[in-house]
């Protein structure tokens, strides 16, 4: 497996592109993507915990009952939640791009992110559609269209053997705030073209989806329009993957891959974020023990407001671990930061140690930090991401509907 270029489009046949439907008015930059297969593919998708769902997230389950889709179509802009007319949107936005696609509305799966409660102007996007320019390479402009307080597009994908045929699997995504475990306020699409039975398709999804997505916590917000959706089309030309052997491993090695890229990528992406945080936790005595423990520290405002003011309150760490309802032995903890600056130790045996403060501010002022948790209680290991809390992300959230 190597990484590669492409995103969306890094697999074969598949083409993507945007267009400026006006759904936000003062917007310049498109607002509408559409992601698009040469043939019908095998589909899968996971979708928000929220009990208030969006329109498009109901309708987009409803339409992949069938383990079947060839595109995509998603706005920015506005989330069709809890807005008059949220489901005759969504089957109109769906109609739009099957008309300009020229295959079946049931072909067609939907999202939205932006504002919520407010109408959605379909009508812009069916003005606005029959102008996008579709293309092999048009993976960046489906990126860059679907992002709303993202600062940068995120995209991955890697190139892998199976069946003795190059495959590639490639995807996008947005996602900066209202970014908590269990799908949160992100959008990811996902496209390969190998060939692979739907059933396992599903089960790599959401195997893969609580090891990378469900373990990005930005601020504690469960958003009502999250969706990851794959899409497979086969066309590398591999025998399908029926089963889980070598290939579906190696599948499953190159999905793991790119969602954990976008995942970190979301996380470094926080509203008003200045530094990704990693918080790892070994030797718990298994691993939804130390996903728990590090979600919580993650997740703690205390520990991100440290983290951006580059203190080493590492109190805070055990705090938040100790509320996780997780059970560990709180005198067998050792707690360290590490960054490209050098690791330092603050913490053993539940207790803090002397340690330099200078060598320590060092380490929490790099753009990517570590916060490195260990427990001698056996061999569960897992590693969940966030980022600091600062001021421009209460301004960002405090203005985001002016």
């Amino acid at each position: 497996m190597r990484e590669c270029e492409g995103g969306v489009c890094a697999a074969a046949g598949f083409q993507a592109g945007a267009v400026l439907s006006g759904i936000k008015k003062g917007r310049e930059k498109e607002d509408v993507a559409v992601i698009v297969s040469d043939c019908l593919c095998a589909a899968a998708g996971v979708y928000t915990t929220n009990r208030v769902k969006a329109a498009p997230v109901l309708f987009t389950r409803t339409a992949l009952k069938g383990g079947a889709a060839r595109a995509i179509i998603a706005n920015s802009g506005n989330a069709n939640a809890c807005a008059p007319d949220g489901m005759e949107n969504a089957v109109r936005e769906a109609k739009a791009a099957a008309a300009v696609l020229r295959i079946s509305a049931e072909q067609v799966l939907v999202a939205s992110t932006g504002v919520i409660g407010q109408r959605l102007p379909v009508e812009c996007i069916e003005t606005a559609l029959p102008g996008i320019t579709l293309s092999y390479d048009g993976s960046g402009a489906a990126a860059r269209a679907i992002m709303t307080t993202d600062t940068k597009e995120k995209t991955a994908a890697v190139q892998f053997t199976a069946g003795g045929k190059t495959c590639r699997l490639g995807g996008i995504c947005k996602g900066s705030g209202m970014i908590h475990p269990n799908m949160g306020t992100m959008l990811a699409f996902i496209t390969t073209d190998c060939a692979i039975a739907q059933p396992l398709l599903s089960k790599a999804l959401k195997k893969t989806v609580k090891r990378t997505f469900n373990r990005v916590t930005v601020d504690g917000d469960t958003s009502t329009n999250d969706m990851c959706l794959v899409l497979a089309n086969g066309m590398a030309g591999n025998t399908e993957i029926a089963e889980e052997n070598e290939d579906y491993e190696s599948f499953l090695q190159a999905l793991h891959f790119v969602m954990e890229t976008l995942a970190k990528k979301i996380a470094a992406d926080g509203e008003g974020a200045e530094r990704l945080m990693t918080c790892t936790v070994s030797g718990a005595r298994d691993e939804d023990t130390a996903e728990a423990l590090a979600r919580a520290v993650c997740g703690s405002s205390l520990v991100k407001a440290a983290m951006f003011g580059g203190d080493a309150n590492w109190g805070r760490v055990l705090c938040a671990m100790g509320y996780s309802g997780a059970e560990f032995d709180a005198e067998e903890v050792e707690v360290e930061f590490s960054s490209s600056e050098g690791t330092v130790l603050v913490c053993r045996d539940g207790k803090g140690v002397d340690f330099s403060e200078e060598l320590a501010a060092k380490i929490l002022k790099e753009d990517s930090v570590e916060i490195l948790v260990t427990l001698k209680e056996g061999a569960g290991t897992a590693s969940c991401w966030g980022c600091d809390l600062t001021y421009e992300y209460v301004k960002i959230n405090g203005e985001y509907r002016t």
